[in-house]
């Protein structure tokens, strides 16, 4: 990658502006949305087979019986037409007992089928009722041109600014435009400890719901009633605004066709049926038990669960996604994009070394280092006082007390810090600075202070420089290193993703000295330095043009272009409503980390699909030999040597298959709605794995429960 070196100060001692969250904005790993008293529905896989979950999803499931809903889903489409001709056909002969029977798991299967996804989407509006209980109808404190007016939430329109004290619901989402204060987000992130917003900068966006618990600021609405977070969270996990997937698309084409295939195989049995005498044992009944027992039924009942489960994972870690094809996209993710600040790298430099000069011991430079620090409320400062009592154990309070020391603040100007006390001065600062303090007093810098500092900048650290002046005269012990600390197991997770074929670059608008030293030390493929929109835009496009996926995260307005960019966009709540209406997610908990779990989320999604598939394909070839030979026995004899599971007779070897492929379709549910365990590994061994697991899974299981099943038939009189 071609970076353009653009050289800045790398001793300077301030602390570049981060990301680092207040409290209730750090990362959190995995938090439920949100609190409350939150159903068993909203927990993934929790109370799956609870009845009162069961029946309050059962008038669902009979709803999507409608066939205007049901051909969405060419497979179990064919299989609602088949019930409704086999209990035509029951009803002309309500004697038929094997009619009835398998009428009545024709008809399961469909409810079943519908059930899965009922079941999924009601996990979805158990989050819902606890999200709605978040809005409530709230007065506003509208500026006019001559003061303040109050007026409903619902008149509020883009542009109006609102006033917002302690113990106010925000009225509309929107940006702090004027003021600080401490916000309730809990009601949203499920975050219990407030968060601060203030104006300027990238945590300026507040969202309506919430609540002011301190201050007062005035916020610029920026949405339309109606359309505010909260009702686009509503609609999201709702799954009101899920649209199919490419690859989702592309599973329904050949689900659909391979239906249209076995269609016309079961049509053309009955003219053999016919001609070899076997017309009794190919009645309508059967065929269509035949026909629904070949179709891929399985992944097609299915398929909607597993998608509406895979957001459902995402709002399981407060991740939102516009649409299901934002997550089947982070599955497909071949290149993620990570800034430095506060997502590879703790955000604040941290004293790492004290490295003193010849003639001066670590000791004493830790000691001076540490009283020059103990008035620096800076990360930094603080750093070096810990530092300090980790290697030598020395107090983090000054014993002396402020009444016997002058304390030196940093200023922009001197670019240094220290203490005057009984006679002796101790300085803390940039090399160029220190240098000249010292000079100024008459003292001699050591020739190896500055290699030292030069070593530490080449590293892509930050050298302080630490000088005394006292009745030996001025000069230097010695340099402090800093350096940004790379968060602890980073560099295991980017192998991880490295075996999940993901290339990393770390974006940073450090120099490239610093960038390369953090990249080698994070272990991130690539980087880009002294980044700009521009240069993030470029590198998107760059990677695009090559037919590579790209994810990236971002929360500022600077950031919007990237984010629209990427195949997919994760914007921080904490960031500007440009930044949020650009990406295709919003991570509520605003931890850039997060981006990793969401693309194992999304590969996922594609895994558990594919392994489905494949198990719903496999276990077909089983009812074929259950069926088959049930059917054609009668008339060909040899066929009997297929009847390898020695059914009992051809009336419940059918019926054994039907039953076993309704059964099939609840016992998976579990697996869709929790997704198979990802693993990373190379798309060779994840097919092995698949045809291994779940393709041989999928063919033994057919013979194991169809045969189980025999046996219990066989023992109702009339069957054996």
């Amino acid at each position: 990658m071609t970076i353009d070196v653009r050289q800045q100060d790398p001793m300077s001692p301030t602390t570049a502006p981060t990301a680092a969250a207040p409290s209730g904005d750090a990362p959190s790993g995995h938090r439920p949305l949100p609190t409350g008293d939150r159903p068993a529905a909203g927990r993934v896989g929790a109370g799956l087979f609870e009845p009162k979950q069961l029946i309050a999803s059962l008038p669902d499931a009979l709803r999507k019986l409608d066939p205007r809903v049901m051909i969405k889903s060419p497979v179990m489409f064919v299989v609602l037409v088949g019930s409704v001709v086999t209990t035509v056909l029951a009803l002309k002969n309500p004697g038929d007992w094997f009619g009835w029977a398998i009428t009545a798991w024709l008809w399961l299967t469909t409810v079943f089928a519908n059930l899965a996804e009922a079941v999924a989407e009601g996990r979805g509006k158990a989050q819902a009722d606890t999200l709605r209980r978040a809005k409530t109808g709230t007065v506003a404190r509208r500026l006019t041109g001559t003061g303040e007016e109050r007026v409903p939430g619902t008149e509020l329109r883009i542009g109006d600014r609102v006033v917002c004290e302690a113990g106010d619901v925000i009225p509309g989402d929107g940006d702090v435009v004027e003021g600080v204060a401490s916000v309730d987000e809990s009601a949203v992130t499920g975050e219990s400890a407030p968060v601060i917003r203030e104006s300027g900068g990238d945590r300026c966006a507040v969202t309506g719901g919430t609540r002011v618990l301190s201050d007062r600021i005035v916020v610029r609405i920026t949405t339309k009633p109606g359309e505010t977070f909260i009702d686009r969270m509503i609609n999201l996990v709702e799954g009101a605004a899920r649209q199919k997937t490419p690859n989702e698309i592309a599973l329904h084409i050949l689900l659909a066709a391979l239906t249209i295939v076995f269609l016309l195989a079961v049509v053309t049995l009955k003219p053999f049926a016919i001609h070899a005498g076997a017309d009794e044992q190919t009645s309508l009944i059967v065929l269509t038990a035949l026909l629904v027992c070949l179709i891929p039924t399985t992944i097609g009942a299915l398929l909607s669960a597993i998608g509406i489960a895979g957001m459902d994972r995402l709002v399981q870690r407060n991740v939102l996604a516009t649409s299901g094809r934002a997550v089947e996209a982070a599955g497909d993710v071949s290149t993620l994009l990570l800034d430095k600040t506060g997502t590879i790298t703790l955000g604040d430099r941290q004293a790492a070394a004290f490295v003193p000069v010849r003639g001066t011991t670590e000791a004493e430079l830790a000691e001076a280092a540490r009283l020059s620090s103990l008035a620096d409320e800076t990360p930094e400062g603080r750093s070096v006082v810990a530092l300090a009592k980790e290697r030598h154990g020395l107090s983090e309070h000054d014993p002396l007390g402020p009444a016997d020391a002058e304390w030196i603040e940093f200023t922009a100007r001197t670019r240094m810090s220290g203490v005057d006390v009984h006679g002796r001065k101790v300085r803390k600062g940039a090399t160029a600075s220190v240098v000249a303090w010292v000079e100024e007093r008459g003292g001699e810098v050591a020739a190896d202070a500055q290699e030292r500092a030069d070593a530490i900048s080449q590293a892509g650290g930050t050298p302080l420089l630490v000088a005394v002046e006292d009745d030996r005269g001025a000069r230097v012990l010695g340099v402090v290193h800093l350096k940004d600390v790379v968060k602890q197991g980073m560099r295991e997770r980017f192998d991880e993703l490295r075996r999940m074929g993901i290339r990393t670059v770390m974006i940073t608008g450090d120099n490239p000295l610093t960038a390369k030293a953090i990249a080698e030390e994070a272990g991130v493929d690539d980087f880009l330095a002294e980044a700009t929109p521009e240069d993030k835009m470029a590198l998107i496009k760059r990677e695009q043009a090559g037919g590579k996926l790209v994810a990236m995260t971002g929360d500022g307005t600077n950031d919007a272009p990237a984010l629209a960019q990427a195949d997919v966009g994760v914007a921080m709540n904490t960031g500007t409503s440009a930044a949020k209406e650009a990406g295709n997610m919003v991570d509520l908990d605003s931890d850039p980390t997060k981006l990793i779990e969401i693309v194992e989320i999304g590969k996922q999604l594609l895994i558990t699909r594919g392994a489905l598939t494949t198990f719903s394909l496999a276990n077909d070839v089983a009812k074929y030999f259950a069926i088959i030979p049930a059917m054609f026995a009668v008339a060909y004899p040899s066929l009997d040597k297929l009847n390898i599971m020695r059914l009992a007779s051809p009336e419940s070897a059918i019926l054994s298959a039907v039953v076993f492929n309704a059964l099939v379709i609840v016992a998976l549910v579990p697996l869709a709605l929790k997704g198979v365990r990802y693993r990373p590994s190379s798309a060779d061994k994840m097919l092995r794995r698949n045809l291994g697991v779940y393709g041989l899974g999928g063919l033994i299981a057919p013979f194991i429960g169809i045969k189980l099943i025999d046996l219990l038939l066989s023992l109702v009189p009339g069957l054996s």
